[in-house]
């Protein structure tokens, strides 16, 4: 009984500790001439306008940020959403990048999506 009750207590804090944390959930990303366009599917529990997904970036292996896009507003009703960011410089050679967004409230998110870039 109690490691049962242990198993709920943890169980418990787990889930309050990534409750309302902002989330990539995918990505897609496209060549276009020199540069790169990436498509990213963002999920949080947005509140309003003092809680809400306002941006997410890709970053590179090194930790370089090669493109960010800010979010203006809430998205209280649409959820996950996808919003697109063009214009992307990425050196030659990098293979994969990471993703992650942030919300008003905790910042970058702990969930990070690597994407390969298509070749």
């Amino acid at each position: 009984m109690k490691s049962l009750v242990i198993a709920a207590l943890i169980c418990s804090l787990t889930t309050l500790a990534v409750a309302g944390e902002v989330a990539v959930i995918d990505a897609k990303a496209e060549r276009s001439g020199a540069a790169w366009r990436f498509d990213v599917t963002v999920n949080h529990a947005d509140e309003g306008w003092d809680h809400y997904a306002d941006a997410w970036r890709v970053i590179g292996p090194d930790g370089t940020v090669y493109g960010e896009r800010t979010l203006l507003h809430p998205h209280v009703d649409e959820q996950p959403f996808t919003r697109s960011l063009s214009g992307v410089a990425i050196p030659d050679g990098v293979e994969t990048v990471l993703i992650e967004a942030h919300d008003s409230r905790h910042g970058w998110g702990a969930k990070v999506l690597e994407l390969r870039l298509p070749r």
